[in-house]
């Protein structure tokens, strides 16, 4: 029984659940240092695009600390986070994109993540497929 724990727990950051440790823990990193330069020497020029970009740090953080916990609440959760991390990429590269002026610095989610290779968007995307593809292999294992 406690084996089968170990082994649900450890689900989400097995195979490419370690790639998507890897690549959150890296925009965690990026993003918090980022927004945490911006807010305290720069905030006056784009208050709404540091903001997101101390949003996103967060979300980011929430995700990866998600998958390394593992579990399934930890994975009902990642899952949530994920969807409103696709939906915040969505918003803001379009509103970066409909309304420049409102976003004189980029975020990491400006453009859909453009400044970023587009991982932004393409993130959350594998995240949720994965985060699904881990639960239906649970509820397989299921006797």
């Amino acid at each position: 029984m406690a084996e089968d724990r170990a082994d649900a727990r450890a689900g989400l950051r097995q195979g490419p659940g370690r790639l998507l440790v890897t690549l959150y823990g890296i925009f965690t990193v990026g993003a918090t240092s980022r927004s945490v330069y911006q807010l305290t020497t720069r905030f006056d020029e784009a208050p709404l695009a540091y903001v997101l970009s101390a949003v996103a740090a967060l979300v980011y953080a929430f995700i990866t600390v998600s998958l390394i916990r593992g579990g399934e609440n930890a994975r009902r959760g990642a899952l949530v986070a994920c969807a409103a991390e696709l939906a915040g990429v969505l918003t803001v590269g379009t509103w970066s994109l409909a309304d420049p002026d409102a976003f004189p610095d980029a975020t990491v989610w400006s453009d859909y993540g453009q400044g970023y290779l587009y991982l932004p968007v393409v993130l959350p995307v594998a995240g949720l497929l994965w985060l699904r593809r881990r639960r239906a292999a649970s509820q397989a294992a299921l006797p």
